[in-house]
């Protein structure tokens, strides 16, 4: 089989490692000038995931149609809010035979789809490859350090997401199949909202109470939400879902963790995202959420008040006083 993986982040890059190290001939599109160039000198990712040596089978690319030429299965693994236009240049050059699986996790601003929504509007005057979503707990240093991992690979194509299942598994990475595209990229991408919440907690010294508090009523809103939107409840209760989640709003490698910790020092949104190269998608996915969660009619109330945080200047410790002060009620 060949591959190609598009985008030259950690994750894409991580992921193109394994793909060598599991045989795979993979093809890797760094859009970035410098990287690409570090790439082919040094057979390394020096910005995103220094001191990892892909193997032979990665070849890198920084032209998209020579990337995706020839290529069986195309990973996405660029940030939510740029795939909308990676995909818009990558349409013209698919093949239905070829298969397409985001690695993204978020949802459009502007129009509240998710990555897999997109490339079927975007790919429908074209081509109509198989499309899948891979998610999941999965640190991209860890992935590429071999560490024990499981994700979930979903599609509404079980047969073709069973045989990819079984190319992709390694004796490190493990992957799992669903038919819940929805469940999947929801839990998915809203995770990273909580996450945010947790850094703020953690920063202010709240406790492991407070974050296990917060861990457990965000996914019941995100589950909410979710099921409101057609997903399975039982999807939230996988590796997308409080697997993802548990990750992210504990790891010390969590990007939404670590905004959330410098919002709880007193640091502004915009300097913190100025000091960061890599992307924390929690902080678009909360406009979406707090939107989609209007048209739904679904009660999110954490979700409102990282909202409120991020977008309002809000206190962070009045934030969290306010949710510990709502009306009670039943579990």
């Amino acid at each position: 089989m060949n591959a190609s993986v598009i985008g030259g982040g950690s994750w894409g890059s991580a992921f193109a490692l394994h793909l060598g190290r599991n045989g795979i001939r993979t093809k890797l599109w760094i859009r970035e000038p410098d990287i690409f160039e570090a790439a082919v000198r040094e057979r390394e990712n020096p910005v995103f995931l220094s001191s990892f040596k892909f193997p032979p089978e990665v070849a890198f690319h920084h032209g998209l149609e020579d990337a995706v030429r020839s290529a069986d299965i195309i990973f996405l693994a660029v940030p939510s809010q740029f795939c909308r236009k990676v995909l818009l240049r990558l349409a013209p050059h698919l093949t239905a035979g070829q298969s397409v699986v985001s690695l993204a996790k978020g949802i459009e601003k502007k129009t509240l789809l998710r990555m897999s929504e997109i490339m079927a509007e975007v790919f429908g005057p074209f081509a109509s490859p198989r499309i899948g979503v891979l998610s999941g707990p999965s640190f991209s240093r860890e992935v590429a350090q071999g560490h024990p991992t499981a994700l979930v690979l979903a599609s509404t194509d079980l047969r073709w997401a069973r045989r990819a299942q079984h190319l992709l598994s390694s004796p490190s990475l493990r992957i799992y199949t669903s038919r819940d595209l929805v469940g999947v990229e929801i839990a998915g991408a809203l995770k990273n909202v909580i996450a945010i919440a947790a850094g703020i907690n953690d920063s202010l010294q709240f406790g492991d109470n407070a974050r296990a508090a917060l861990m457990t009523r965000g996914l019941a809103e995100i589950t909410r939400l979710g099921v409101k939107l057609g997903a399975k409840k039982e999807t939230f209760l996988g590796l997308a879902g409080i697997g993802d989640l548990v990750l992210t709003c504990t790891g010390r490698l969590s990007r939404n963790r670590h905004v959330g910790a410098e919002l709880g020092k007193g640091r502004s949104l915009s300097s913190i995202i100025a000091g960061m190269r890599m992307v924390a998608e929690g902080i678009a996915t909360t406009l979406s959420a707090r939107r989609l969660a209007f048209r739904e009619g679904v009660e999110m109330p954490i979700f409102d008040q990282v909202y409120q945080i991020l977008y309002h200047n809000k206190e962070p410790g009045k934030a969290l006083a306010d949710l510990m002060s709502r009306t009670l009620k039943g579990e």
